[in-house]
């Protein structure tokens, strides 16, 4: 091992903090592009099962000759990932548990007996059971192999393979991890090979985890797996999108943490994590289909299309009674009179207002799928007349044209049940 001390010169410090942020960079991509396949299949669990079941592989791989990096640990540490899904899922056929509660069995067992096993072999082996647990990430440039005559951190090398493996492997099997996803039933009996992609999929999760353990450890390593393509979900619908989302995200919340780290002077791996978090909390509220903003400026705007709609009834009711409309008293409804007038549906001078012809034609529809509705109601639900009104009040600004005709042919053209007319299709 070819161990590089700091220069710590202006470019000396700078070199070392880059390739921190590289090797963190990479990593954190890694376990986003496997992590988007088990957030999509709700997977999530056993890729932190695999995370920590890991270990007790890792621990004895390094015992028997192996180092941090290596094949030896690399192929123990899949080999032990895929022991996990063997056990999880004999666990929950011989003794009836879920699948989480066989998950939490499995993944907390074989997690325990990896810190005894790194405890036990601490005094013999240079194992720093913290370093596995958190990782090591601001001494990983100081470990490095000569490419080319270029120093290079092991660790990046390490996790520029696996990337380069998992991107190769997800671009070959695409489709078939796609199909698997989201219709199992249905791949297998396209003849795919479900258990073999699933299987590749937890062995994909086992090497993202290895190559995490130097940086971010056995724990947080979960959240490269999870939080950012849980974040991607919520801003994107394609799968193929989602997985490029999620490996940005990963790769500024890797960068972002590490400088965070850097200036306040605490753990990288924790730092990275908190990041992730603050990204998915931001996923969460600005998501564009169902973040907090969306959905409360969704409700505004179905408030204000309410009010208006409400206006224009209330001024063709009146007018069809002969007389005026009642003033509006809030300022709210103030401002819809105001903005019906700016956009053309009211007409005439302040205190006069008329409906114009489109407003006309508006405030017609608002009033035809009310009383249909309420001649449905009378029909069919038996209600009332003083229980019409407020269910109808409610449906009439949700019903379109197709709606209204079908009702208007059931009802078969009669009047609503108060005796007014129904107003004619626009």
């Amino acid at each position: 091992m070819n161990m590089v001390l700091a220069d710590w010169s202006i470019d000396g410090a700078t070199a070392m903090h880059a390739w921190a942020i590289a090797t963190a960079a990479t990593v954190a991509a890694a376990c986003a592009l496997v992590g988007t396949l088990l957030v999509v299949r709700r997977m999530s669990l056993l890729g932190d099962a695999i995370g920590h079941a890991v270990l007790p592989g890792i621990a004895v791989a390094v015992l028997v000759g192996g180092r941090p990096g290596s094949p030896l640990v690399f192929a123990a540490a899949v080999a032990t990932g895929l022991l996990t899904v063997w056990l999880t899922r004999l666990v929950r056929s011989a003794g009836g548990l879920a699948d989480d509660a066989g998950t939490g069995v499995v993944f907390t067992t074989l997690f325990a007996l990896g810190v005894v096993i790194v405890t036990a072999a601490a005094s013999r082996v240079d194992i720093d059971p913290s370093c596995l647990l958190y990782g090591i990430l601001e001494l990983v440039p100081f470990d490095t192999v000569s490419i080319g005559g270029v120093e290079v951190p092991r660790g990046f090398v390490s996790a520029a393979i696996v990337l380069a493996v998992l991107a190769a492997a997800a671009i070959a099997t695409w489709k078939l991890q796609v199909f698997t996803a989201f219709d199992a039933d249905a791949a297998r009996a396209a003849g795919v090979p479900v258990a073999a992609v699933t299987g590749g999929l937890l062995a994909a999760t086992a090497l993202a985890t290895v190559a995490g353990f130097e940086v971010v450890g056995a724990v947080l390593v979960v959240a490269m797996l999870v939080v950012p393509a849980a974040a991607a979900e919520l801003l994107v619908r394609r799968l193929h999108h989602m997985a490029l989302v999620a490996m940005v995200l990963a790769i500024v919340g890797a960068c972002l943490g590490y400088l965070a780290a850097w200036r306040w002077n605490a753990s990288a791996a924790g730092m990275i994590a908190v990041v992730l978090g603050i990204e998915y909390a931001a996923a969460v509220v600005l998501a564009p289909d169902d973040g907090l903003v969306a959905r409360g400026l969704g409700r505004l705007r179905y408030a204000w299309r309410v009010l208006c709609e409400d206006r224009l009834a209330a001024v063709w009711r009146a007018e069809e009674k002969g007389t005026a409309a009642a003033v509006p008293v809030s300022l709210v409804q103030r401002l819809a009179v105001g903005w019906l007038w700016l956009t053309g549906r009211f007409v005439g001078p302040a205190g006069r207002l008329a409906l114009s012809p489109a407003g006309r034609r508006e405030a017609e529809m608002v009033v035809r799928s009310h009383r249909l509705w309420e001649a449905w109601l009378g029909q069919h639900a038996q209600l009332p007349l003083d229980h019409l009104h407020p269910p109808a009040e409610w449906v009439e600004h949700h019903l379109g044209a197709a709606m209204r005709q079908r009702i208007e042919a059931e009802v078969g053209g009669i009047g609503d049940p108060h005796g007014s007319e129904i107003p004619p299709e626009a």
